[in-house]
């Protein structure tokens, strides 16, 4: 069937998303699959792409904040087979700003368990020297989509234990999904849930158990979905609906029908309607993405955030990074109640290069 959609259309035609709550939380996380050295980059022209994110996410950031005076936040997938000092040193610098954190990426093939685990704790360190990850933990995207080696070739992974692998070497969760209109995607979508490997088998994520309020974790991994969904507005053109899967790019922009879809989906800890999550992806370190993921396009659709999420009765806007992502859903799952800023930092302290961990993180 054209684009895989029968991988998921079921469950997207079944689901019923929570009913809205005012006032809801809606927290955004923007994150990216960030390669300076794609498509065979030379090195200068990799640290080109870097200095322009450092010296241009600032300006377009500091013209707005959510509801506890943050600026947008920026989490950046680092690629474990490009790893360059002075490019780590930078986003160091943009992260300690306070614009942000850095988490890992991976593209690989043809693999092993073994050396899996050997190159995640290796780029594990070398993250850890710039000041990045939280007391060895760390988020994760797969790079090709290939979580758990889910594409039918057995291409880009091989490993059929990957979500093992992750989680022995500290992965808090993964941030891959949706990967829409990829053979990737799995059966399961718009959730928060655990899932259990089976290490003889391939994409073990493809089902798993909801993280609810009162739960406790289980299986091997968290996976952290963003939005999947039909794009019906396309058809007051007279067009079939577009697949909606989060990403923002150079022919995706983020306008406001899709960001109106986004918080539909109302991503969400289960009987915890009232926090929201809306993750969506970009790959922004590619030329033709700067304005979509850093230029007048983003500032657009921060605007629309602004405007529609953050009145403060309605809904309630926090820019959050990954790992308050996994932080929050913790909270949620534990019960916690009240103002959702206190549990930015509740399981998972913020990494050295940003400091202090704020009220309301477990003592």
């Amino acid at each position: 069937m054209s684009k895989n959609i029968q991988l998921w259309l079921p469950s997207y035609l079944s689901r019923r998303p929570p009913q809205a709550v005012t006032s809801t939380h809606v927290f955004f996380c923007f994150v990216d699959h960030y390669e300076p050295l794609w498509n065979k980059a030379s090195r200068h022209q990799g640290l080109e792409r870097v200095e322009h994110w450092f010296e241009n996410y600032p300006r377009m950031a500091d013209n707005f904040r959510d509801a506890d005076g943050r600026p947008p936040q920026h989490t950046f997938f680092y690629p474990t087979e490009e790893y360059v000092p002075e490019y780590l040193e930078l986003l160091a610098r943009l992260c300690g700003q306070g614009y942000g954190e850095t988490e890992i990426h991976l593209h690989h093939d043809n693999d092993t368990a073994e050396n899996l685990k050997a190159t995640l704790n290796d780029f594990k360190a070398k993250l850890e020297h710039h000041g990045f990850l939280s007391n060895g933990r760390y988020g994760f995207i797969h790079g090709n989509w290939s979580l758990d080696n889910s594409r039918a070739d057995g291409r880009w992974c091989g490993v059929n234990n990957e979500l093992q692998v992750l989680r022995d070497t500290g992965c808090y969760a993964d941030f891959t999904l949706p990967s829409a209109p990829s053979e990737c995607q799995t059966r399961k979508i718009n959730s928060i849930y655990y899932a259990t490997d089976d290490p003889q088998l391939p994409k073990s994520h493809d089902t798993g158990v909801d993280v609810c309020v009162g739960g406790e974790a289980s299986g091997d991994l968290m996976i952290v979905q963003g939005p999947l969904a039909l794009n019906w507005s396309s058809r007051k053109f007279g067009l079939l609906p577009r697949i909606e899967n989060g990403e923002v790019a150079h022919n995706a922009p983020a306008v406001a029908d899709r960001i109106d879809n986004w918080v539909a989906q109302r991503i969400s800890v289960v009987d915890k309607p009232d926090w929201v999550f809306v993750k969506v992806h970009t790959h922004g370190c590619q030329e033709m993405n700067l304005n979509a993921a850093l230029g007048p396009s983003v500032t657009e659709m921060h605007q629309h955030l602004q405007d529609k999420y953050n009145d403060g009765t309605a809904f309630v806007l926090h820019y959050v990074t990954a790992r308050e992502v996994f932080n929050l859903i913790k909270a949620a799952e534990a019960g916690q109640t009240g103002d959702p800023n206190r549990y930015r930092d509740y399981v998972l302290p913020p990494p050295p290069v940003i400091g202090a961990p704020r009220q309301g993180a477990k003592p």
